[in-house]
This record gives structure tokens, C-alpha cells and sequence, in this order.
């Protein structure tokens, strides 16, 4: 009695026989396959072509994501420039905290931006970006070594912003490495809950933060 032929063993024979079809190539034209598209039975060199048309169509599809990805992050690099060019054209020191944080709002359409400094020194003692931070706030500061993005749970920093922050995010900034101590804190925030989200990206907010705290260095003490 023969016994049934197991589809795994003809893989396995035609995979070790690369020649079977060169020697029976009348079969290619008799082989008939199913078409998930067409909903109807194919020969082997349609659902082949089939098959190339899916690859080519996923293909395009990842492509095209790749170029929008590269045009969404050429459009930051340079709402970035544009951002840190004011900064440098910002007339004195006093106007920098302004120049920056409106930079922000108008260059990223942030809702809300503030920020504020410590050991500033004496001649920006009594401006609105020296105001009172409590030892709390500093301590934050000083143990984020990547920007805070996330819910607002009653942040003391979203109470320099205005009402209904729902999302939020938090820059340290500082002069040196992530190491060294924070100087002040940079707070953006919206009434958006997704905005500032807990599993964003964080690159952008680093290169943003890093260049705040070289601009603003020269306010301190």
C-alpha cells in the first residue's frame, strides 16, 4: 500500500532539487494556485507577479513613510535654526528669556512656555524669570537627566504657566554635561493631554533644552 506523500516532504524535495522544474518545465504552465486578489485560481507565473506587485507595494509604501519622516525632520532642524537665530539677534541679555520662550510659542505652536533661573546674576535679580522657585523645584531639576513629559499632576513649575495645563513638559538647563547641577528649568506646557505625552521622542526637547542653557548662561552670576 502506497503511502500518502507528506507536503512537507515535497517541499523538502523540490528545495533539494533545484533543477526538478527545468527538467519538467511543462508543469509551470498546469499549476494552478489560488489568488487571495483575484478570488479566483492562477497559474503559477500570475500569482509570482502577484506576489512581486505585493513586495513592490510595501515597498512604496515604507518609502514613502521614510520621506515624509525626512521631510517632518528637515522642517524641525529648521524651525530650530529659525529659533535659535532670534536668540542670537535677541538685542541684550534681559531680552532673552522673552525672546526665547515667545520663540517657542510662535516657531513649534507651543500653548504655553515659561521658564526660570536661579543664581542669576545681581542686575536680574527682581526680573520675572528670577522669580522664587522652591528647593523642591530644584531638586527636580537637578535629578532630570532628560526633559519630564508627561500629565500634569499638579506640577508646582505648571503654576507658572497659565490655567488648564493638561500635558507637560519640563527642560533642565544646564551649563555643562547632564551631570551638572540645573541653573533653571524650562516649562512648556498645553490643554492638549497628548501633547507632551510620557512615551514621546525626547530628542528634539534635548536639543531645544542644551541650546536655552547655552543662550541663557550668560544671565548667571
Amino acid at each position: 500500500m502506497t503511502s500518502p506523500l507528506d507536503p512537507d516532504s515535497i517541499a523538502q524535495y523540490l528545495i533539494d532539487s533545484p533543477h526538478f522544474f527545468e527538467e519538467h518545465a511543462e508543469l509551470l504552465g498546469k499549476i494552478r494556485l489560488s489568488s487571495p486578489l483575484l478570488g479566483r485560481a492562477v497559474s503559477l507565473q500570475e500569482r509570482q507577479m502577484e506576489i512581486l506587485r505585493e513586495k513592490i507595494k510595501v515597498q512604496d509604501l515604507r518609502l514613502a513613510d521614510m520621506v515624509r519622516n525626512a521631510q517632518e525632520n528637515d522642517a524641525s532642524v529648521q524651525k530650530l535654526f529659525g529659533w535659535a537665530r532670534s536668540l542670537l539677534l535677541a538685542r541684550n541679555d534681559v531680552d532673552l528669556p522673552h525672546t526665547l520662550v515667545d520663540g517657542l510659542r510662535s516657531t513649534f505652536a507651543v500653548p504655553q512656555a515659561t521658564l526660570r533661573l536661579w543664581g542669576v546674576a545681581e542686575a536680574y535679580s527682581h526680573t520675572w524669570f528670577a522669580a522664587a522657585a522652591s528647593e523642591d523645584v530644584k531638586i527636580f531639576a537637578n535629578g532630570l537627566s532628560m526633559p519630564f513629559c508627561g500629565s500634569n499632576n499638579d506640577f508646582e513649575a505648571a503654576s507658572w504657566l497659565e490655567q488648564d495645563v493638561q500635558s507637560i513638559a519640563m527642560l533642565p538647563l544646564r551649563n555643562d554635561s547632564a551631570s551638572s547641577p540645573a541653573f533653571g528649568l524650562l516649562v512648556l506646557g498645553s490643554p492638549d493631554a497628548q501633547r507632551f505625552s510620557a512615551d514621546m521622542a525626547t530628542d528634539f526637547l534635548v536639543q531645544i533644552g542644551e541650546t536655552a542653557s547655552a543662550a541663557l548662561a550668560c544671565l548667571l552670576e
